[in-house]
């Protein structure tokens, strides 16, 4: 077990958000946006946000994004909360953390707004995780 450890690969933070992005759109999550917190808080480095409109979605959206992190990435979340009520629930894995809401209560909590130094990006629903600006490669920069 021990050597499983030492040869574990651990995937940028952008690399995690993107397949929670890309799980939640494969269980039509709406409205979905990719908070950049780096910035503005030191709590993650993305919140990825969507809402679910029944439990039963939410439970799916959830679920799916759990399956797919651990599949390709090898990651359980640190920590999970809601999963009792479906009302809001949140994927913690450090230094993403996800957020399924139902519409009220992403209305009443208004993360967006709360957050709203931190730069966000919409995801379409007809577009992928690879295709959200915020969570592409760094571009490296030629020293001069």
């Amino acid at each position: 077990m021990q050597s499983d450890r030492r040869h574990r690969v651990h995937y940028p933070s952008r690399v995690l958000a993107r397949h929670a992005v890309d799980a939640a759109l494969d269980k039509k999550a709406q409205d979905l946006v990719v908070m950049d917190m780096r910035q503005v808080s030191g709590v993650a480095d993305y919140f990825v946000l969507c809402t679910g409109q029944s439990d039963l979605q939410i439970r799916a959206i959830a679920e799916a994004i759990e399956e797919r992190i651990e599949q390709h990435c090898q990651e359980r979340p640190w920590h999970v909360e809601g999963r009792e009520h479906l009302q809001w629930v949140v994927l913690d894995y450090v230094d993403v953390v996800v957020h399924i809401f139902t519409p009220e209560k992403r209305a009443f909590y208004a993360l967006e707004r709360l957050w709203g130094d931190a730069p966000q990006e919409q995801v379409a629903e007809d577009r992928s995780g690879a295709d959200v600006q915020l969570l592409q490669e760094p571009v490296a920069t030629a020293a001069g």
